[in-house]
């Protein structure tokens, strides 16, 4: 009895992947096994990116609420360690656009601890 293999599930399957490497360069996008092996690396890149791009957005939200209270004349350390001391709920990514956009805002949340 000879082999049976499902060649349209497999045809599927490659066609599927390859679809999903378009755009890749050269033989990355055209080669099935390089194309493969090129697709695996990039879901793991995505799967550890996905947790960088957190600590990522926390140093950025850092550097822009220390911009904004050292024009107030405090460190970021010293805001931070007033805010807390004052029981202000306002987390670090509220800040930083309080800081950017709202800056009158940011101006009173400042003098507040200040008090």
């Amino acid at each position: 009895m000879p082999r049976s293999v499902n060649v349209v599930a497999a045809r599927a399957r490659r066609k599927r992947l390859m679809k999903q490497t378009r755009g890749y360069f050269l033989s990355r996008s055209n080669v099935w096994t390089v194309a493969k092996n090129a697709h695996e690396k990039a879901l793991v890149y995505a799967y550890r990116d996905r947790r960088t791009k957190k600590r990522n957005f926390r140093g950025l939200w850092i550097q822009r609420i220390n911009a904004g209270v050292r024009m107030h004349g405090l460190s970021y350390s010293q805001f931070m360690g007033l805010i807390h001391k004052n029981g202000i709920e306002l987390n670090r990514k509220v800040l930083a656009d309080l800081a950017m956009n709202h800056p009158q805002a940011f101006t009173e949340v400042v003098n507040k601890i200040k008090k």
